[in-house]
């Protein structure tokens, strides 16, 4: 079965991937999410090891970690940044909800209450419809959970620093002064007086 969000595909599956036993799958978890890089000529398709990427999950079935790569996506929007970087924050609260059965109750819950306004399957709805429900739940547990968890695990790892044009850390070469301070060409250059040349 496959969903969208705004025009990225993420194929769900109930079976095992190719190389992992059935065993093993029934080991690892209640569900996968699989997916496709959708530029595969992209900077992303550089760092990862193939097109295809699966997340075999724990603690969540294959519908509500679909739920919530969709929740982060309205969260935090970047129309262009891959599903691979979001699942990133599937992945982290697997495996919270794994260490803290809590974690997983105050998560399903939430999801739950998004389908109770959705009068259905919240992730059915567009785009827009999604969003909205998600904006009525801003102040809740569950959403300052999954919006947590996403600032470090969506921002902070090489997939999403080559989306965005971040280098990583410069310390030990000396830091950012020489080495793209003045590089940026998304703003428009600054004057004189607020941008100093080096002394």
């Amino acid at each position: 079965m496959g969903v969208s969000c705004k025009g990225l595909n993420i194929i769900v599956k109930t079976d095992a991937p190719d190389g992992l036993s059935r065993r093993k799958f029934l080991q690892t978890g209640s569900g996968v999410l699989f997916g496709t890089l959708a530029l595969s000529s992209g900077i992303i398709s550089t760092l990862a090891p193939s097109q295809s990427w699966a997340l075999p999950l724990k603690s969540f079935t294959e519908a509500e970690g679909t739920g919530i790569l969709k929740i982060t996506r309205c969260i935090f929007p970047h129309d262009k940044l891959d599903d691979a970087v979001y699942a990133l924050v599937v992945k982290d609260l697997d495996a919270a909800a794994t260490k803290d059965p809590a974690v997983g109750e105050l998560l399903r819950d939430g999801l739950k209450q998004l389908d109770k306004k959705a009068n259905g399957d919240w992730t059915a709805l567009d785009y827009l419809q999604r969003e909205n429900l998600v904006i009525k739940m801003a102040h809740t547990d569950f959403f300052e959970k999954i919006r947590g968890t996403s600032v470090v695990s969506l921002y902070n790892n090489e997939m999403a620093w080559a989306h965005f044009g971040y280098e990583g850390a410069s310390y030990e070469m000396g830091g950012y002064f020489d080495r793209g301070f003045q590089d940026l060409e998304w703003l428009p250059n600054p004057s004189a007086d607020a941008s100093p040349a080096k002394a």
